[in-house]
Order: structure tokens, then sequence, then C-alpha cells
């Protein structure tokens, strides 16, 4: 028997395969100038503990969207309860 041909040698390259595209950088975790220029000085106030990792602050971010300047409010989108009363609001317009 191969080594090419083992079910484990299979799992083990599928596995690997698996890790490399986990970690692959995500285009959304980079962010744009102005995004950087307009939330910067929120970062800084609200979720300076979590420097450098991006990926807490922009949870720690989301967390905190209340209290969030409002030039960088406008790039976390409206909250799900915002969206929810959107929505229910465009079905509760009479159709004509």
């Amino acid at each position: 028997m191969t080594i090419v041909g083992s079910t484990y040698f299979r799992f083990g390259l599928l596995l690997a395969a698996t890790v490399m595209v986990a970690m692959w950088p995500r285009s959304s975790a980079a962010y744009t100038p102005e995004q950087q220029q307009a939330c910067s000085p929120d970062a800084m106030r609200l979720c300076s503990s979590f420097i450098p990792d991006v990926d807490m602050i922009t949870a720690c971010m989301v967390r905190n969207k209340a209290q969030l300047s409002p030039p960088c409010r406008v790039f976390f989108g409206p909250a799900p309860e915002e969206r929810r009363d959107r929505r229910d609001r465009r079905r509760a317009r009479p159709e004509g």
C-alpha cells in the first residue's frame, strides 16, 4: 500500500487544506482609510484594551455602537432591532 493511497494521508491532506482556508485573510477584516479615520478615536476611547486584535476591537465597537461617534456609526450599519422595525413598517404599508 502506498502512502498517497492511504486513508490517513487523504485525511491529513484534507485537514491541512481546511486549516489553510480557515486562516486565509478575509477582506472584511481590512478597513478603508475612511473607516480608520472615522473610527480610530472611538476605538482608542472605547476599546483600547483590545488593541492590536482587530476582531476583538470590531466586536467591542459593535457592542458599544450607541456610544460611537456619528461618522463611525455609519460604518456599522443599523442595529438588528432597527432593521426589524424597518422591515415591519414596510410590511405594514398598504399595497396600492
